[in-house]
């Protein structure tokens, strides 16, 4: 269960490489922890210190990062190049993942729901109550649906997640885009908020006729019926690793200052619409050298053996030249005596 391992990167001493000599701290997104989390129990085998990750949302660990409390925040809303330079910040992104629209619906099956970012909106604005909806049943001849009240979930926390897919909902609806808008926290018009992907996966599972969205990975783990979604082309595609390559395949990261990029609703045939990187924030002056390099150590490891695992949840990796604009971004993360820390 990708519970479990989300409370394992957050309650475990995980070890680091040889070069580590000190207790690292991050806190933020729970949408990469599966990833975080797998990647830091394979590392630990190499060395001789602490990395103590808390997954309590992007909006945590922005306030942490800013606040110095941690040693790196991570967000799935990336911080703009001016809020970046306001705090002192860098970022880099890590992995890119899915948004998946997930459902406890007896009797209907992962892949069977069609839904539209209208459509969907309509559900979470309040303004579709029912399964059966005749909007809902139009997209979805020969699907059985049941005449059972609809149940939305969302988060309770500031949510790269729900930035991503309030944000695309804006973008597909004006409704929406008049109303809630796109963020990490909004006012949500209906609906129960669970507390991370994995408290809204929670909620879903236990709440016949809900609705919610989850990174994918939580979806897979989980076994969670899970929506297709019609995509900008028009085409209806299923939440697959594939799927989200293509919506990332012209991502211009050469091009994003501060590598702020968001990949909703792309172009082309199997682009799946909510697809979104995830990032790590650093401060540019470390006040601890030592930390910083061993944070960098980390993430330069995974960029080098984490592919595999992250494939095997359903990330999608960057590709090797974008790991190495990322490897040239961090010179300018520097010590107490202005060089590099790695």
């Amino acid at each position: 269960m990708l519970k479990t391992l989300a409370v394992a990167i957050t309650a475990t001493s995980l070890v680091a490489s040889g070069a580590i000599a000190g207790n690292i701290s991050g806190a933020g997104a729970t949408f990469p922890a599966p990833v975080y989390a797998k990647w830091a129990e394979t590392y630990k085998a190499k060395a001789d210190a602490t990395l103590n990750y808390q997954a309590i949302g992007s909006g945590g660990g922005k306030k942490q990062i800013i606040a110095n409390t941690v040693d790196f925040g991570a967000s799935d809303k990336p911080m703009k190049p001016d809020e970046l330079a306001a705090n002192g910040l860098q970022q880099f992104p890590t992995v890119i993942g899915g948004v998946v629209p997930v459902m406890n619906l007896p009797g209907v099956k992962a892949g069977e729901i069609r839904l539209t970012a209208k459509v969907l909106a309509d559900i979470y604005l309040g303004l579709i109550k029912t399964w059966d909806d005749p909007v809902l049943a139009s997209w979805n001849k020969g699907v059985k649906l049941p005449h059972t009240p609809i149940t939305v979930v969302h988060r309770s926390d500031g949510s790269g997640t729900s930035f991503l897919f309030t944000s695309y909902l804006s973008m597909g609806d004006e409704k929406w885009a008049n109303g809630p808008g796109g963020n990490d926290a909004v006012n949500w018009p209906v609906g129960l908020g669970g507390k991370g992907n994995d408290g809204v996966a929670a909620f879903v599972k236990q709440t016949p006729g809900s609705i919610g969205y989850v990174e994918y990975a939580y979806a897979k783990q989980n076994n969670m019926t899970y929506a297709i979604m019609q995509n900008k082309a028009g085409k209806w595609v299923a939440p697959t690793a594939a799927n989200f390559a293509a919506a990332a395949a012209g991502a211009k990261w050469t091009e994003a200052p501060g590598f702020y990029l968001l990949l909703l609703d792309q172009p082309g045939a199997n682009a799946w619409p909510i697809t979104g990187a995830t990032f790590i924030l650093m401060h540019s002056k470390q006040t601890n050298a030592q930390n910083g390099h061993d944070v960098l150590a980390f993430f330069d490891w995974a960029y080098k053996n984490g592919d595999a695992q992250a494939a095997e949840l359903d990330y999608v990796t960057l590709p090797p030249a974008i790991k190495t604009l990322v490897r040239k971004s961090w010179k300018t993360i520097v010590g107490p005596d202005g060089k590099p820390v790695f």
